[in-house]
């Protein structure tokens, strides 16, 4: 697919995130205003609360984007979703009607004017472990090559159940967490702020439409149900991690803080970029096997900057498109025991590396678990993550002379409060 042109500034440039091709849901306010819905075009954030209640889009439901979360919207389904993205498109299409370009302005807010927020309500956060080049690099680490990947790893998208509570947006800083320290070399544990604390770069998949308790979906129904897509970063704390995950996994190491790209990209502007999961090695039992790609083609990086930094260091380049395992596969094998999926639902897809040493999603695998510092552009070098370290995730995917953009996930490091 080529560009859409419209004639909103700025949404025809090759490098605007946001052209018509992409129309991301987010939620905004600006001082002194109450937040609502919108989208971005070009150089602008667009009401939809606007566009709505002055009959412009029509939704079905009365002022559904006046709400300060998509959810309402996100559960009304794919039809609701299609009708709004062609009504839109209908409207911001360089050929569009001009009689409604002065209202349209009206509801327009420059993007830098704009306070972004939580773009819908967290359900429930579940973070899987899908991606084969981190899974095989952490368990090299930790139990050697031989053994880096567990027996069940090429059968089942392995997860664990996170806090929805402490999801926040981007620009939201994050205290330094504290725990129960362990040292090879003492016998007994202390309470301290984490030494080791480490980002994961992960995408994130929106759960639109519920499931039935007791009822599986298949993988097809698994990414029908998909809302859209937000960049994520899995805060870790390696070093509580390393003393309490046995025997049950990550606990207080990851529940302290996960961030989101403040726009939810839909389906339907990333379905040109859509890519297969990797061949199997071991074959999937059927209630994961795909019927067409459900993967995309997402560029990614990571940039770290120290407060003392004039500028900002790029320390990792990606793509989700190394996962083994696609987000309606995680979400279908999560419905398989009968569990209900919700509205709100944030499936997080595991730290997204890549097969070389410049395309490591975490600070653990990027130092090889502290023993190799890495040097920034101002000259000072890193393992792990020091207070007063801005860490900004970003992506796109790149289409012929347009891309489709996420927004940036980034936050401040500050330190603890003890």
């Amino acid at each position: 697919m080529t560009l859409m042109p419209s004639w909103v500034d700025g949404a025809n440039a090759p490098d605007c995130p946001f052209p018509l091709n992409n129309l991301p849901y987010g939620v905004y306010s600006i001082e002194g205003g109450e937040p609502a819905c919108c989208t971005a075009i070009g150089n602008y954030v667009l009401d939809l609360a606007q566009l709505q209640i002055g009959g412009l889009i029509d939704v079905g439901e009365e002022a559904i984007f006046s709400q300060n979360c998509l959810n309402q919207f996100m559960a009304m389904g794919q039809g609701s979703w299609d009708r709004v993205r062609q009504q839109l498109i209908e409207l911001l299409n360089e050929k569009a009607v001009g009689s409604n370009k002065a209202a349209i302005e009206a509801a327009m807010t420059p993007l830098g004017q704009a306070r972004m927020q939580m773009p819908f309500r967290v359900c429930e956060f579940t973070d899987f472990f899908s991606g084969r080049h981190h899974a095989e690099n952490a368990g090299t680490m930790f139990r050697g090559r031989e053994n880096a990947l567990q027996p069940n790893w090429l059968h089942i998208p392995v997860g664990y159940n996170g806090r929805a509570s402490t999801v926040v947006v981007s620009g939201t800083d994050i205290v330094r967490p504290q725990g129960q320290l362990k040292s090879p070399k003492h016998e007994t544990p202390i309470f301290a702020p984490s030494r080791r604390l480490d980002i994961e770069l992960e995408m994130g998949a929106v759960v639109g439409t519920s499931s039935t308790m007791g009822r599986p979906v298949s993988v097809d129904e698994a990414d029908e149900m998909i809302f859209g897509y937000v960049i994520v970063n899995d805060w870790s704390a390696r070093d509580i991690q390393a003393w309490e995950y046995q025997p049950l996994g990550p606990f207080q190491a990851k529940a302290f803080a996960t961030s989101i790209s403040p726009w939810i990209v839909s389906r339907a502007a990333l379905e040109p970029f859509r890519v297969s999961t990797p061949d199997r090695e071991k074959p999937l039992l059927s209630y994961l096997q795909e019927n067409g790609p459900l993967l995309y083609d997402i560029d990614l990086e990571v940039a770290m900057q120290p407060d003392a930094a004039d500028v900002e260091t790029i320390i990792s380049r990606t793509n989700y498109r190394e996962m083994y395992y696609s987000a309606a596969q995680q979400l279908a094998h999560h419905s398989s025991s009968g569990c209900a999926m919700n509205c709100g639902d944030l499936l997080g897809s595991g730290t997204i590396s890549g097969p070389d040493k410049s395309s490591l999603g975490s600070l653990l695998e990027i130092s090889w678990g502290g023993k190799e510092p890495f040097t920034l552009n101002n000259g000072e070098s890193r393992t792990f993550i020091e207070d007063g370290d801005r860490l900004t995730l970003r992506g796109h995917a790149q289409g012929n002379g347009y891309r489709i953009g996420f927004g940036e996930c980034t936050a401040t490091i500050l330190p603890a409060i003890e």
